[in-house]
């Protein structure tokens, strides 16, 4: 798989699984516009990526701010030309905000890939979480959603749903709660911010084209259907 030549766009990329997402993507070919509110981690992050090989841009950006999304995304398409690939990595507001100012790029073009990360609680609930897990839903919602009306001009849109991936975020949670979780997953062991940015991958590319409207389970066997 290649995505040479492809212009993307990462939220949420300067930390955990969204970091991950961008180095894989460029390492995959694609020049990145990464974004996030932490100007000095996104900085960090193209220095990783230019040391590799590849191609970035920093965007500082609060996602879930209307006004900075529109300037943001403007500022993107004038500097690299055109936005093929959106991952929505952060929360569900911004996923419906970047989306909308990304569509007219992938429409012109009549080829894109929207991929947002949603979550295992989004399909399964969670007790005390009833906020995240609702969001999480949402983006499955939306997802759907969008694969139908973009379909039309070979726009796909789906979401990747992560299980228990190590990250900083779960790191903290006691050795307690890991060990239970870790009873619940067939493939016994916890995911890593590499095998989700495995999965956004192949969904961003060519081999990919045919899939829309899907939700690539990525939990080692927690949730399945």
């Amino acid at each position: 798989m290649t995505l040479s030549g492809r212009v993307a766009v990462v939220t949420g990329a300067s930390q955990g699984i969204g970091r991950t997402i961008a180095r894989k993507l460029a390492q995959a070919g694609a020049t990145l516009a990464v974004a996030a509110r932490n100007q000095s981690k996104l900085d960090e992050l193209v220095i990783e990526i230019q040391n590799a090989g590849g191609t970035a841009s920093a965007f500082a950006v609060d996602v879930g701010n209307e006004e900075q999304v529109k300037a943001t995304f403007k500022q993107i398409i004038a500097q690299l030309g055109k936005i093929e690939i959106l991952v929505n990595n952060a929360g569900m507001t911004s996923a419906y905000l970047c989306t909308q100012q990304a569509i007219s790029s992938m429409l012109k073009q009549r080829w894109g890939r929207i991929i947002n990360v949603t979550s295992i609680f989004g399909q399964i609930g969670q007790a005390g979480q009833a906020n995240y897990a609702s969001s999480k839903a949402g983006l499955i919602g939306f997802t759907m959603a969008i694969a139908r009306e973009v379909a039309s001009r070979s726009i796909t849109c789906n979401a990747v749903s992560p299980g228990f991936i190590e990250t900083a975020m779960t790191s903290a949670l006691t050795e307690e709660f890991k060990q239970a979780a870790l009873k619940m997953i067939p493939l016994g062991r916890v995911g890593t911010t590499e095998d989700v940015a495995n999965a956004v991958a192949f969904l961003a590319s060519e081999e990919a084209g045919y899939i829309t409207g899907h939700i690539l389970n990525v939990n080692g066997g927690m949730h399945m259907g």
